[in-house]
């Protein structure tokens, strides 16, 4: 295992670094996300290397590994996961293929982060937490939201308990069609095949994994799942609704072909209320006996910086990541539940 040591204990594998060198880390994948959002974060973070990249466009890889300064790429996925001086991988795919290339990581015995969804279902992402879970290797899922200081506001006025005792929570994604979905260009993200959701593979899964971090696993969860427009294969409307631990009821609304573009959740408590966006830039605002208050909080510019360096921190032995694969396969059981596959 490239001279790495592991050490299991009963929350979650930790993982010990190198001496005398950085972790070196291979990305398969660099499509748009891999741009700005996460890779650059992962070149930034002290102890980390990015050593290799893949990508199945030869073009492509050496272009994208030229003007990010990394001295390997290579379009073969099976070169990065085993090369001997590659230490851990980060899965930056679409998610049709994360079970695929997750099992070779957890195979060659290497620490990974997938991106989210952790898989197009649970029944996969079951198959990838327990191929990881019995070797005792750390599994991150790249919902970053649980790592940015905007959301941890949001968890300290809850923890705090400034709008009292939490009731509901409620979450209002819409937009219109894009101009790729109207002119019926191949898109992943709306390709049945790829993402049965369609855009609530690819958004909501940001929300609910949130909201369970905020305010508990979710016990039940139901849902409407529908294809109104005709425009592509995947789904364009959902409707859900869930209970947390605890009693908190919950519902969403995403509809990807309605006339007005909303993000915005409410958590509703017995004095009080949090108002926010998920995806959007936005104010945080909280209600309650005593007034109103607003507050704006901006993102890194790489915005999976913060759960980048928690990975670190996490494979040091220093603090466990709040995106594991257990509450990533606990949020694909959410989306399965809503999307009526449970």
């Amino acid at each position: 295992m490239n001279g790495i040591l592991y050490f299991y204990d009963m929350a979650e594998s930790h993982f010990l670094f190198p001496e005398n060198r950085p972790l070196r880390w291979g990305i398969i994948g660099c499509g748009s996300v891999a741009e700005k959002k996460s890779v650059p974060a992962y070149v930034n973070t002290p102890g980390f290397e990015v050593r290799m990249v893949m990508r199945r466009d030869a073009e492509k890889a050496r272009d994208y590994a030229e003007r990010h300064k990394i001295a390997q790429w290579t379009t073969n996925a099976d070169e990065v996961i085993d090369h001997p001086e590659i230490d851990a991988i980060y899965i930056a795919t679409p998610p049709d293929s994360h079970k695929l290339y997750a099992l070779k990581v957890a195979a060659a015995g290497k620490p990974c982060c997938i991106e989210k969804p952790m898989a197009p279902n649970y029944a996969d992402s079951l198959a990838i937490y327990e191929a990881f879970h019995t070797k005792g290797i750390p599994l991150f899922v790249a919902y970053y939201r649980r790592s940015l200081p905007r959301f941890l506001k949001v968890k300290q006025w809850l923890d705090e308990g400034l709008i009292g005792d939490v009731r509901h929570i409620h979450w209002q994604k819409t937009k219109p069609p894009s101009d790729i979905d109207l002119s019926g260009e191949y898109n992943w993200r709306t390709d049945g095949k790829v993402a049965p959701g369609g855009y609530f593979d690819d958004l909501a899964s940001h929300g609910l994994d949130l909201f369970t971090f905020l305010l508990g696993d979710v016990q039940t969860a139901h849902g409407i799942a529908l294809n109104q427009q005709g425009l592509y294969a995947a789904h364009d409307t959902v409707s859900g609704t869930w209970l947390h631990e605890g009693g908190i009821t919950g519902t969403g609304l995403w509809n990807f072909g309605s006339f007005l573009r909303v993000d915005k959740v409410d958590i509703l408590g017995s004095a009080g209320k949090i108002s926010f966006a998920v995806l959007d830039e936005a104010p945080l605002i909280f209600e309650n006996g005593s007034g109103q208050q607003s507050i704006e909080i901006l993102h890194p510019d790489h915005v999976q910086q913060f759960h980048v360096e928690n990975i670190r921190e996490h494979l040091l032995g220093k603090a466990t990541h709040p995106s594991t694969g257990k509450t990533g396969l606990h949020t694909s059981w959410v989306m399965d539940r809503i999307l009526g596959n449970g």
